[in-house]
């Protein structure tokens, strides 16, 4: 019963439940109100108190502060301790005062750099004018010296992989880029340069827009409207190709439009027309209004339909990389890619490869004045220097004396007139074709080799009519017996190197094959070769990268692999290094590191010889003069320096054989050639190669090594301090008079000196 007092009625219990969601939100919106009327109340009633407080002491007088009320207002203040500094970034708040500067400091200097690329020499001459047409027109002290650069003469990082940084009178350089580029339907280096362009843009490892420091660029074109009516035709191709890249490499900062002319009418007036808006640019820039109101450069970098293309596949693959990581993408693993000559753009049809060496092209043109005999679409021969001299009893080529090779017998060729390298010695004129990979026509082993002999005969046969051949001689060089691939560019970049070779070997033609350490694949498949030659060029990356000038960007990589190949080979090939030693190059302080590099592959043999200098003007522009070249005292004293390198890390070298002639010094593995002689058994150098036992090996099908066709003892006349010069022979100067030889020759000089002091 006490219970059921208790209980609500059933009408109060069922409005409850219908009600209650009201009932509560009512009770809260009231509790609110009345927590904001008390608070509301308090605020009064603490201002009013203020308030009186104020009046009050501005009514009352101010009393005085002794001594005793200053300790005790002292002691009821409570002390200041700093407040801890909150954990994280410190927050920094305002703005921060800019010092004061001038606008002169504020604009940085504009330094125009004028690149062109020329074969016959028209697009120098039109970057000269250029030149002086800018300095000409400038209007103000804002800009800097104009500078002309031929792109073959510079290495591509220095200036299009990241802004050159320098700085005149504490004023910081902008570069301005202004670019002469000629289109030709062969390949040339120009290739070479849109490539580099091309991967840079690619390149993972380097920025978006590396470029974006430059002030501005501007590209003039010039080709032949005859041959290419229009532009999709290829008019002016490979200018338009590079005003694509460098539009995507500065991040659109195009100054001027692309100028286009036409070589067969009147490039000077367009150039002229080009030089006064690129000028007024120019101007603007050194004053620092920049290129333009609202845009980064005069247009935009996409404006034809491939590179409309082209930006709409990295903006696709831009989308694709931020969808996730490898394992959220189903597993699917990265595609490895060579960068060095992979790209990332469209796919479009092969089209059907060109010839290396074009007749109808200035390459043809000039590599024939130079006395080349074009073979196919990429081979070559021309006749040595020291073959004619040979023949005419005057003396013949170092290999003779080290080697045995008759200079009036052998053959210089080669199956690839494309290179790798752009050496700073290189006396090739820079013509011939450079590359990284084979993307040529491939002509036949049988054509190259049929080709090569028909013209070196021809070339033989134009001898005999010059004064002082001696018939002997003449009759001997009918027959072929010796062939250098060495003539210029990569022997061994020949896709059908083997089949060449055993061409050569099948008529009793010895081989000696040299290549630049650069295509490690090719050398490690090389088959059997009389003598393998390394062009050793330095000791280290930097120096290689200043002298060679390699394509690769993994050249010293490359190098070291070939380095390492070379040593497997050494007990079935004969092998060498090469030095060529270029004073201020690769000479100061170096034998060490090259003594690592022998020890590294343990070649054969190491020829030291220094530079021949070619006097072109390329030579020049790379920096080479004939202050670079060494004395062949200088070479006598590194060789010396280089030996006892070799010693102090136990490897047993020798001088073997020298010919002061050449300037060239040959080192020898002593454990391998200096060998006992006669029944006395004293022990002298064999350098020399025994050719018939060589053919006979290769012929019987067995494996063998370079000892088994060692030939006879090196000549008296050749070794050290001899000088080689074939006693045979009458040296002769510059205008066929007899030359008078030195009493005392520098090595043996050094072997005297040697003697004395120890």
């Amino acid at each position: 019963m006490l219970n059921q007092d208790f209980l609500l009625p059933d009408e109060l219990l069922h409005f409850w439940h219908v009600h209650r969601v009201e009932a509560l939100i009512l009770a809260g919106l009231l509790l609110l109100a009345v927590r904001l009327a008390l608070q509301w109340r308090s605020k009064l009633v603490i201002a009013a108190k203020i308030a009186g407080d104020i009046k009050t002491e501005e009514s009352a007088p101010t009393p005085a502060l002794t001594s005793r009320h200053a300790e005790e207002v002292k002691h009821a203040l409570p002390s200041y301790v700093p407040a801890r500094p909150k954990p994280g970034p410190k927050r920094v708040t305002g703005l921060r005062k800019a010092k004061p500067q001038n606008v002169e400091e504020r604009t940085p200097l504009v330094r125009p750099i004028i690149f062109y690329y020329s074969l016959g020499g028209s697009t120098r001459s039109y970057a000269t004018k250029l030149a002086a047409l800018l300095s000409s027109s400038a209007e103000t002290a804002q800009t800097v010296p104009v500078e002309v650069l031929d792109l073959t003469e510079i290495d591509y990082d220095d200036y299009f992989i990241a802004t050159p940084k320098q700085t005149e009178s504490g004023r910081s350089i902008s570069y301005f880029y202004l670019l002469l580029i000629p289109s030709y339907d062969i390949d040339t280096e120009l290739s070479n340069f849109l490539t580099h362009l091309e991967e840079t843009h690619h390149d993972f490892r380097i920025d978006t827009a590396p470029l974006s420091g430059l002030a501005g660029y501007s590209i003039f074109g010039l080709g032949d409207q005859q041959e290419w009516p229009t532009e999709q035709d290829g008019f002016c191709s490979q200018a338009i190709e590079v005003d694509k890249w460098m539009a995507k490499l500065t991040g659109r900062k195009r100054a001027f439009p692309l100028g286009l002319a036409d070589t067969r009418g009147s490039p000077e007036v367009k150039l002229q027309e080009w030089a006064i808006g690129v000028s007024s640019v120019g101007n603007d820039l050194a004053i620092g209004t920049g290129l333009g109101e609202g845009v980064t450069g005069s247009g935009d970098a996409v404006e034809s339909g491939d590179e409309d293309d082209d930006a709409v596949l990295d903006g696709a693959e831009s989308k694709d990389d931020r969808e996730g990581d490898v394992e959220d993408i189903g597993g699917r693993s990265p595609i490895p890619v060579d960068f060095t000559t992979t790209s990332r753009t469209k796919q479009t049809n092969p089209s059907a490869p060109k010839a290396m060496v074009p007749v109808s092209s200035p390459t043809y043109t000039s590599l024939t004045k130079q006395g080349y005999s074009i073979v196919g679409t990429h081979s070559g021969v021309k006749i040595c220097r020291w073959t004619k001299s040979a023949l005419r009893g005057r003396g013949s080529c170092y290999k003779y004396s080290f080697y045995g090779i008759a200079s009036h017998r052998c053959m210089e060729a080669t199956p690839s007139l494309s290179c790798s390298n752009k050496c700073v010695f290189c006396w090739r004129h820079g013509t011939n074709p450079v590359g990284t990979t084979w993307r040529w026509q491939v002509d036949e082993p049988e054509l190259i080799f049929d080709g090569i002999k028909e013209n070196h005969y021809k070339k033989i046969k134009m001898m005999k009519g010059v004064p002082g051949v001696r018939a002997e001689r003449f009759s001997e060089a009918m027959q072929i017996r010796h062939c250098a691939l060495s003539l210029v560019g990569e022997p061994i970049f020949y896709p059908h190197i083997n089949k060449l070779l055993a061409m050569l070997h099948a008529e009793h033609i010895s081989s000696f094959l040299v290549c630049n350490a650069q295509h490690p694949d090719e050398l490690a498949a090389l088959g059997p070769v009389t003598q393998l030659y390394v062009s050793i060029d330095a000791s280290n990356k930097e120096s290689l990268r200043k002298i060679d000038r390699p394509l690769h960007r993994d050249f010293w990589e490359r190098f070291q692999r070939c380095l390492d190949i070379l040593h497997t080979k050494r007990n079935t090939h004969r092998t060498v290094f090469r030095l060529t030693l270029v004073k201020g190059f690769n000479v100061d302080e170096e034998a060490e590191g090259y003594a690592a590099l022998v020890d590294r592959a343990r070649p054969s043999f190491v020829e030291v010889k220094g530079v021949t200098y070619c006097g072109t003007s390329t030579a020049a522009g790379a920096g080479l003069t004939m202050q670079n070249v060494p004395f062949y005292e200088e070479v006598c004293a590194f060789v010396l320096a280089l030996e006892a390198a070799l010693k102090r890390r136990g490897l047993d070298y020798g001088i073997g054989a020298e010919h002061a002639h050449s300037c060239c010094i040959l080192l020898a593995d002593r454990e391998r050639y200096f060998l006992p002689t006669g029944r006395n058994g004293e022990r002298r150098w064999h350098t020399l190669i025994d050719y018939t036992k060589f053919f006979q090996l290769l012929e019987n099908g067995e494996a063998f090594g370079p000892e088994d066709y060692i030939g006879d003892a090196t000549p008296e006349w050749a070794s050290w301090g001899k000088g080689g010069f074939d006693p045979r022979d009458e040296r002769v100067d510059r205008k066929g008079k007899p030359k008078e030889v030195l009493e005392e020759l520098p090595s043996a000089v050094m072997i005297r000196e040697a003697e004395v002091t120890g």
